[in-house]
């Protein structure tokens, strides 16, 4: 099977002036993004954010292409209206309160019952969908996926300030995005029946309205036959994005080829996952994990060697060997929360203050979100 793919990004959009997310999305910025890039950018929940998703790929490199037009399209088209755009899992100058709804019936519905969660809300990721056309298969993927979901967050995170504060988190937008319901890991379902009595009976309750309104870290999706993972931060560097895109597919092509890979994944490996989660998102590619199996302690470099010791078939069935040794990349030099929070310490360093730090911050988060060339790491 090719394990063809799609990524989604979402961004957030910000006054090019004052750099603070917008609060009314620019109705001649949106028509001018929607006719150069069509149904590929969409509007997101709040006005402050947009989202784009790719057609199906089948090689990493295509989806390279289709991400790096968008992101340089949505920037050009935004400072024609004096806007900007970030690719960020939070953004250093949003402030809830000041949040507006995009109108559609969809978020109307969510808003009533999320209320103030909702314009909470203010939290970017990256989707990769990777195809598995059988639906019992999908199910049982997803479970033994789960344990692989702090590694995968570790190396994305890209939100360590929340409306104009450091947190002291790397990756705050999972604390902020799992007060939703429905969120975090998913259950422990090893069938498709297992999986489709829990949505029968939330729909039947009308509880939701369909399996869409699950937003767990990892599902089956809904309109697509692929396995969804949505643990990650919008990544603000192209190449991080597409490096953790080439890790997730290889790893649901190696579990699906090997049946008996996590098989034996259960209620404590589940709750040492819970635990790596948080790890990942404190201390991101810092952290130390507890390996789900053998229950032993082990770095981030550790976890990804062994990983990638196990994929290296899958690496070379799917040509992607360069996108996974820019993983390498990020553990040597940090991650997008890495260097935001350098960027930060600097510019206090250097006598500016509270929000006027964060100027900085929101910078560097544009110029890499519309890089060329690939990231800018530091050496």
């Amino acid at each position: 099977r090719m394990y063809t793919f799609g990524m989604e990004e979402e961004y957030f959009l910000f006054d090019a002036k004052t750099r603070h997310a917008v609060r009314r999305a620019s109705k001649n910025f949106l028509a001018l993004a929607q006719k150069q890039l069509g149904d590929r950018v969409m509007t997101e929940m709040l006005q402050s954010q947009l989202e784009v998703a790719t057609p199906p790929c089948a090689t990493m490199d295509e989806a390279r292409g289709h991400l790096r037009h968008y992101r340089q399209t949505l920037a050009k088209a935004g400072a024609e209206h004096k806007l900007g755009l970030a690719a960020i899992g939070t953004f250093p100058l949003a402030f809830w309160p000041e949040q507006l709804v995009t109108r559609k019936a969809r978020y109307g519905a969510i808003m009533d019952d999320l209320q103030m969660i909702g314009y909470r809300n203010m939290l970017c990721g990256m989707h990769v969908h990777v195809a598995v056309p059988d639906v019992d298969t999908r199910i049982n993927l997803i479970m033994r996926l789960t344990p692989y979901l702090p590694l995968l967050l570790a190396l994305s995170t890209s939100s360590p300030f929340w409306q104009g504060h450091l947190t002291g988190l790397v990756g705050y937008r999972l604390a902020a995005y799992d007060e939703l319901p429905r969120t975090g890991l998913p259950e422990l379902f090893r069938t498709n029946e297992d999986y489709r009595e829990f949505i029968s009976a939330l729909t039947w309750a009308k509880i939701i309205p369909d399996a869409s309104y699950i937003w767990w870290a990892i599902r089956p999706s809904l309109n697509n036959p692929t396995i969804e993972l949505r643990v990650a931060d919008s990544c603000t560097r192209l190449e991080d994005a597409i490096g953790i895109a080439a890790l997730f597919r290889c790893l649901v092509r190696a579990l699906d080829r090997d049946r008996a890979l996590n098989a034996g994944f259960d209620r404590v490996g589940r709750a040492i996952t819970q635990e790596n989660k948080w790890h990942a998102q404190r201390y991101g590619i810092a952290a130390t994990f507890v390996e789900p199996f053998s229950r032993s302690p082990l770095t981030l470099p550790q976890w990804l060697d062994q990983v990638i010791d196990f994929i290296a078939e899958d690496i070379e069935a799917l040509d992607c060997a360069g996108e996974i040794r820019h993983l390498h990349a990020i553990v040597a030099h940090g991650t997008s929360a890495d260097r935001q929070i350098e960027i930060f310490g600097k510019a206090k360093s250097a006598g500016r203050r509270g929000l006027t730090a964060l100027k900085d911050v929101v910078d560097w988060a544009a110029s890499e979100t519309q890089a060329i060339c690939g990231p800018k790491l530091r050496t």
